[in-house]
């Protein structure tokens, strides 16, 4: 396959400026049930991979279903490319890389029955339905796919990898005394083992658990605190209100982000590191190579509290005029490389959980997401779950917790960092390619002066 892709490319090479096909064979399983009901058990074999071209600095995508068809769309990206073009074209060099990159497996979902998949789901399903009487509806979810990438381009590298995502969503929702409604959701990922998946009942209940604790919750009364986030929120929080901003393509074409965001400004408290990490081991977001085979990257975002690096394709680290990082990724070869983030994280501090709310008198303990929002520099996030502090201990549940704020003035609010760290498998959305495979990471944070809204 490789070398008919080479072979491809070589014929067309020096009709463009830059020249790459994508292509992927994989195999998928999807099982859901929604309520007591099962909503969709597919399995799914696909080979699909897209053409992309450059010339004079204009892009053309391409995509196909057959190799059959492979020099039709060669020629077609080609030509489109060239009706664009009218500028120069910018792509940081990179050094050619011949590689295959093959997966190491535990027990291998490929071998195992859709039918015994289906019981298994089915079965958490029931746990989280006879839970409570005050749970409505529940979905549950798993999914599987293996795949083979093959990515050739005209400046001579050739990469092979294998990668394989099992993912399983839990949620539940319940309602209680004047209609109130209440939502609870945990999830499972793993990039190499079935067995992950096995064994989940403590995990998928305490989706049900949290669901129902909410509904015993107050609504938070609402003004300004010191917030001490959880990991996961504190994950989520610089995965959405910054990390996006680090993403280069929206900071060259953005002259007020340019401003705010120059390498080597200070932009939050000396004490805060953030990396975009895709070198570690079997996280969501963890590759070899990014999807223009360029080699994954550790990268510190923000050092000691000065902004240090972005995320980069080739093309904006070319026209900025820095490195690239290993950051185009695509959902699949059907969709064009974006820059994307891998796992992004706040490194662990100094300060256990009991010294970083011993001295708030009274603040807000908030855990995990339900949903949110961000434009530009300012964001809006539900925590899922939180807790009142009081006289430095955890006290009552309480809920509607909405956090409000601009991202650049937060990071400079924060007032302690834990010294715990947890990794979260998630999914994130840009450009119509969701979800992509990521996760997000980080100990407990504790910021000053956070406007909490309730209801």
């Amino acid at each position: 396959m490789a070398d008919r892709l080479r072979e491809a490319v070589s014929t067309y090479r020096d009709r463009a400026d830059y020249l790459e096909i994508r292509l992927e064979q994989s195999e998928s399983t999807a099982i859901s049930f929604r309520g007591d009901r099962l909503d969709a058990a597919n399995r799914n074999f696909s080979l699909a991979g897209g053409v992309r071209a450059c010339h004079k600095g204009g892009w053309s995508f391409v995509t196909f279903n057959g190799l059959d068809e492979l020099h039709d769309r060669l020629e077609e990206a080609i030509s489109q490319a060239k009706l664009v073009g009218t500028e120069t074209t910018q792509l940081a060099p990179v050094e050619a890389i011949e590689d295959f990159v093959p997966l190491e497996l535990g027990r291998d979902p490929r071998g195992i029955s859709l039918a015994e998949k289906r019981d298994l789901v089915e079965r958490y399903n029931q746990l989280l339905l006879a839970y409570d009487p005050r749970i409505q509806t529940t979905s549950s979810s798993y999914r599987d796919r293996f795949g083979v990438t093959y990515f050739v381009n005209s400046a001579g590298t050739c990469i092979a990898q294998e990668r394989l995502d099992i993912s399983g969503g839990f949620g539940a929702i319940a309602r209680g005394e004047g209609g109130l409604v209440r939502q609870g959701y945990e999830s499972v990922h793993s990039r190499s083992d079935y067995n992950a998946f096995v064994d989940l009942e403590d995990r998928v209940r305490s989706a049900a658990e949290r669901a129902i604790r909410q509904l015993e919750a107050k609504s938070v009364k609402g003004g300004q605190y010191t917030v001490v986030l959880d990991p996961y929120l504190a994950g989520v929080f610089i995965h959405e209100a910054f990390g996006h901003l680090s993403e280069a393509d929206f900071v060259y074409e953005n002259p007020r982000m340019q401003e705010l965001l120059q390498l080597g400004k200070a932009v939050a408290i000396e004490q805060l590191n953030v990396v975009d990490d895709a070198t570690l081991n079997g996280l969501p977001g963890s590759l070899k190579y990014d999807d223009e085979g360029v080699p994954a990257q550790r990268k510190y975002l923000i050092k000691n509290g000065v902004l240090t690096q972005r995320l980069h394709n080739r093309e904006t680290a070319g026209k900025m005029n820095e490195v690239p990082t290993g950051n185009a990724r695509a959902l699949s070869a059907s969709y064009p490389p974006l820059v994307r983030m891998t796992n992004t994280a706040i490194e662990p501090g100094d300060r256990s959980f009991t010294e970083t709310i011993a001295d708030i008198d009274e603040g807000v303990y908030a855990v995990r997401m339900i949903g949110g929002q961000t434009n530009g520099e300012m964001f809006t996030f539900a925590a899922a779950e939180g807790y009142m502090i009081r006289d430095g201990q955890i006290a009552e549940p309480v809920s509607d917790v909405t956090l409000t704020g601009n991202v650049f003035q937060t990071l400079t609010d924060i007032e302690a960092i834990g010294n715990d760290s947890v990794y979260t498998n998630g999914g994130c959305g840009k450009g119509g390619q969701s979800p992509l495979p990521v996760s997000v990471g980080g100990p407990h944070v504790r910021i000053k002066d956070v406007v909490v809204g309730g209801r």
